[in-house]
């Protein structure tokens, strides 16, 4: 998404709407934003919302398009990445995806939950102390995002162990959108898929997808193999072909399309204020858009019983920031060497001893080998 905003912006269309227009957040507080040359780790968050990023309602058109469904995930974070970009010119960057369902201790006192309900978790308990302000409508929901997205930064920078530079947000209509005013992204099934409540029905083998096939395509967990891991894999296989669409010669030169991309723009995504689009334009582009690595988090298994939240993700915090903190140490991802297998935690987020535990310890099992990074430079076949 961000990288079709690079190319938007270098081509100077529409430049003073957007930086005056698009919402900005207060989720990094006071904290100075990184220089222009030096190395930044942006929190990168795809938000199932039904309003927009003013926190007014969709129109009934644009959520028959989304496929979304019910309500029952509103402000769940569906998307949840690490962008890391070395400081230097044509920079090798890193992207780092936290699945959604990684059962982890969130911060400000939260509890222990899938990560993906900070958001939500944050918003209500701000809820009561902002309505006794006075705050109602539009404007509470205005201000308890803003206190869901301070809560899943800590939570992220408490996991991973890595300070956050910059900020970002996108809701599912801007999603659509943004795929549709760039035409579209290539994308490579393994097999023909078909699963009706994320309203997906795509062919085998590479093609091109937008607007509601493309979130379909993101969304699906149900019927894959790792179901969340695999959710995992499609985004990240989903964002290197849009890097590369974004940043290839002549992308975005229809005056139409960049008109979609700046009412897209100013409409759905939510940028820290830190990040005005100067600032942006000049850290992004020195990610080379052919060579981001995309990889995921250490995870145990995906089918731990939890006592609060059903079936989740397994999670080591210490195998978590040992990882991230070799991908940033190393200024790239794909040389973080594989980490020798430790167990991970229990439902309860404590590391699950090695010796003889307590019979209502879950059976806990080793690291699930992460895959190969995927890359930009090459469309990659995926389940």
């Amino acid at each position: 998404m961000l990288l079709s905003v690079v190319v938007f912006a270098a081509t100077g269309y529409g430049w003073a709407v957007v930086t005056e227009e698009t919402v900005t957040s207060s989720a990094l507080g006071d904290r100075e934003p990184a220089g222009l040359d030096e190395e930044f780790t942006a929190l990168l968050v795809g938000i199932d919302s039904r309003t927009d990023a003013s926190g007014d309602p969709l129109p009934d058109d644009v959520l028959a398009e989304l496929r979304a469904g019910a309500e029952e995930g509103q402000f769940n974070t569906d998307t949840i990445i690490l962008l890391h970009v070395p400081a230097g010119v044509q920079a090798s960057a890193s992207a780092v995806s936290i699945p959604r369902d990684s059962f982890v201790e969130l911060a400000d006192d939260l509890g222990t939950h899938k990560i993906n309900s900070t958001y939500r978790r944050g918003m209500l308990a701000a809820e009561e102390d902002l309505t006794a302000q006075g705050l109602a409508g539009s404007a509470l929901e205005r201000a308890s995002r803003e206190a869901g997205r301070r809560a899943l930064v800590d939570t992220v920078e408490q996991l991973t162990g890595v300070a956050v530079d910059h900020f970002a947000e996108i809701n599912l209509a801007g999603f659509v959108e943004i795929t549709e005013a760039i035409g579209g992204v290539p994308v490579c099934l393994n097999a023909p898929v078909m699963e009706e409540r994320a309203g997906i029905d795509l062919p085998a083998g590479r093609q091109v997808v937008s607007g509601g096939d493309a979130l379909a395509f993101v969304r699906q967990r149900r019927d894959l193999p790792a179901g969340d891991l695999d959710r995992v894999t499609r985004q990240q296989a989903f964002l290197a072909g849009l890097a590369r669409q974004a940043l290839a010669p002549g992308a975005l030169t229809d005056p139409a399309r960049i008109d979609a991309l700046v009412r897209a723009v100013t409409r759905y995504v939510v940028l820290d204020r830190g990040w005005d689009l100067d600032r942006l334009v000049a850290q992004l582009r020195r990610a080379s858009g052919s060579d981001i690595a995309f990889v995921t988090i250490p995870t145990g298994r995906p089918d731990l019983d939890t006592p609060v939240d059903g079936v989740a993700v397994e999670i080591d915090p210490d195998r978590v920031r040992e990882f991230v903190s070799r991908v940033v140490d190393d200024g790239r991802m794909r040389l973080a060497s594989p980490l020798p297998s430790t167990p991970p935690p229990t439902a309860s987020g404590t590391t699950a001893p090695r010796t003889s535990a307590p019979a209502d310890t879950p059976t806990t099992s080793p690291t699930v080998p992460a895959p190969d990074p995927i890359t930009a430079d090459a469309v990659p076949c995926v389940d």
